[in-house]
């Protein structure tokens, strides 16, 4: 019994002095793998190394300035003439009602109309592709041209739809039609071009892009 005793005590002893070699051993890595970085840290400062401090992988995102956006705006409309020479006779207007002669009424008007003399070469603004050439109920014979960038122009009130046809690429300052007198809405209106600008599909002052003369 005594033996068994003796023998469970000693199986104790060993286990205890195991875990503590084990913690011993731990300890003296644990102090070398300190006492390393302490001496490469002094051996780099002593060789005037400064540590490289690990930078993180983002990049920053890139910015662009306002005025850069208002510069190529500017030289966007820059790349646009008007139509044909003229003085406005009625300007664009989309919020304010303006008075047609013609219905003897005030409606809202998309467009601004230039006063010139019957077949009067009207001429493409810009660069672009014929998308669509037909006779409107309100303003006759219309051509309309993609300029890319979601501009369009529209030319209505023409004499003629035979100088240009759908998918055709034309340049600006090539002649696309003539004025006319087929607008049924401004019949009684001196003879003048209907001319308007959408821009993503939405009407836009072609003051804004075009100096009229």
């Amino acid at each position: 019994m005594r033996q068994e005793r003796k023998k469970e005590r000693d199986k104790a002893a060993i286990s205890l002095v195991l875990c503590f070699s084990v913690i011993a051993i731990a300890s003296v890595f644990t102090v070398k793998s300190s006492i390393d970085k302490l001496n490469l840290q002094k051996r780099t400062s002593d060789l005037g190394i400064t540590p490289q401090i690990e930078q993180p992988v983002t990049q920053p995102i890139p910015t662009v300035d306002s005025k850069d956006n208002e510069d190529a705006k500017k030289q966007s409309e820059s790349n646009f003439e008007a139509p044909l020479s003229g003085k406005i006779i009625t300007e664009f207007s989309a919020n304010s009602p303006v008075y047609s002669k013609t219905l003897d009424q005030y409606m809202t008007h998309y467009g601004v109309d230039i006063a010139s003399p019957l077949d009067t070469q009207v001429k493409a603004i810009a660069d672009g592709t014929v998308t669509k050439i037909y006779t409107d109920d309100k303003y006759g014979i219309t051509v309309e041209i993609n300029h890319g960038d979601g501009l369009t122009s529209i030319y209505g009130n023409l004499s003629t739809d035979s100088m240009a046809e759908v998918s055709d690429v034309v340049t600006k300052g090539q002649v696309i039609s003539g004025v006319g007198d087929t607008s049924l809405f401004e019949s009684l209106e001196e003879s003048h071009l209907h001319f308007e600008m959408r821009k993503d599909g939405v009407s836009v002052d072609p003051k804004a892009y075009i100096t009229f003369n």
